[in-house]
């Protein structure tokens, strides 16, 4: 870790500040510095001379102007080091590393890993990890900080996550930091999903944006007045437990009602296999047959091959999920919804009856600004998320 973030003093706190503006807008001139630190040209020349020397930053070169002396600019340094991000799913996990620009340099996708809540998982697991940044040639130490996310609920704050609950004495972020040795973050994979689309699609002009994780369960990330939303505890965005459904089906919390039941990837699963057992024809049949059950990887190949069934099953989870967000807009009336997850692969088949459910159940005064759109990240969106959000952590920001 770079010394100077430990220092609380003046020009700690000014250096901090030329990172995220460097964030914000990639490139900044010293007259632009000066101005919005209300701080001297010298001194903010002398600050970016030592932030050059300590690898953090580098001259990006003149800019033109109308008229004058063209201005240098500067940017972070992506040669400063790297930033891990772990996207953990239920048999596998997603390895994403991001320079110190905040660009993806490698994703590992489909790692094969089963994560228990025992400490020897997590230790394999690291183990896992530091071999993988290996095999890319990224010596460990060039490593700054790792960001972890996974499904369910997940405090960040304290760094404990229920579903994979080891004890009361040790956070799951402990056990990370005890084998990796650098600073680890932890964060729900939803809401790693919305920071990571926020903040690599140039969204930072959309001050309120919907996040909605569509896989094999359903979750939400918030991003409300330009910052993630995490509420009391931690545990926001768990759309997919919204008690808005009257099917009698128990969901995996068990409770009834819940949105997810009716709208993600196992939702999906349920309905498929419920018509295949009522004698509808797919291509599916067969594989049904054969192995006696399907994956969900079986039914979203259906989907991208045009199979009917395995279309009206998801047309079936957009409407469902559509009338879920209709809810979520009227609370929030946000400018974004983005639609994220693995059942993306459906597209406009997904997105249709998103949108006609939304116009059906939605306040029409509090949706007609609403845009929507699929997620420009797919696979990446969790494991980028864990990257910057391990990065802004990191540089206190």
């Amino acid at each position: 870790m770079k010394t100077f973030l430990n220092d609380g003093g003046k020009n700690t706190q000014l250096k901090k500040t030329i990172l995220r503006l460097c964030i914000e807008h990639n490139t900044y001139s010293i007259a632009d510095f000066s101005k919005e630190l209300a701080t001297s040209v010298p001194t903010v020349t002398k600050l970016l001379s030592e932030m050059i020397e300590e690898g953090l930053l580098q001259d990006e070169g003149k800019i033109d102007t109308k008229g004058g002396r063209r201005p240098s600019t500067f940017g972070l340094n992506p040669n400063a080091g790297y930033f891990v991000g772990v996207d953990v799913s239920r048999q596998h996990f997603h390895i994403a590393i991001c320079d110190f620009k905040g660009q993806l340099v490698y994703f590992i996708q489909d790692i094969p890993f089963v994560l228990e809540a025992n400490a020897d998982s997590f230790k394999k697991m690291c183990g896992k990890i530091k071999e993988e940044i290996a095999n890319k040639n990224i010596e460990w130490e060039d490593v700054l900080g790792v960001g972890v996310s996974l499904s369910g609920r997940v405090n960040p704050e304290k760094g404990y996550s229920l579903t994979y609950f080891v004890s009361d004495d040790i956070p799951m972020k402990d056990l990370f930091e005890q084998q990796l040795g650098v600073p680890v973050s932890i964060e729900n994979d939803s809401r790693a999903m919305a920071y990571g689309e926020y903040m690599t699609m140039g969204l930072s002009h959309e001050s309120d944006l919907i996040y909605i994780n569509l896989s094999w369960g359903l979750g939400m990330g918030m991003i409300l007045n330009g910052s993630l939303y995490y509420g009391k505890s931690g545990f926001s965005g768990e759309i997919g437990h919204f008690p808005s459904l009257d099917n009698n089906i128990i969901c995996r919390c068990g409770k009834m009602g819940c949105l997810e039941t009716g709208a993600s990837g196992w939702a999906l699963h349920r309905i498929i296999i419920d018509k295949l057992r009522q004698g509808r024809k797919s291509a599916l049949a067969r594989i049904y047959e054969e192995k006696g059950n399907l994956t969900l990887d079986d039914i979203l190949r259906s989907v991208e091959e045009e199979d009917v069934l395995a279309i009206e099953g998801i047309e079936q989870v957009g409407a469902t999920l559509g009338q879920g967000i209709a809810g979520v807009l009227n609370i929030f009336n946000p400018s974004l919804v983005i639609i994220g997850g693995r059942l993306i692969v459906g597209k406009d088949y997904l997105m249709l009856p998103i949108k006609t459910a939304v116009n059906r159940y939605s306040l029409s005064r509090v949706s007609s600004d609403t845009k929507f759109q699929l997620s420009k990240l797919g696979l990446t969106a969790a494991g980028i998320g864990d990257c910057l959000l391990s990065r802004a952590k990191l540089l206190g920001l």
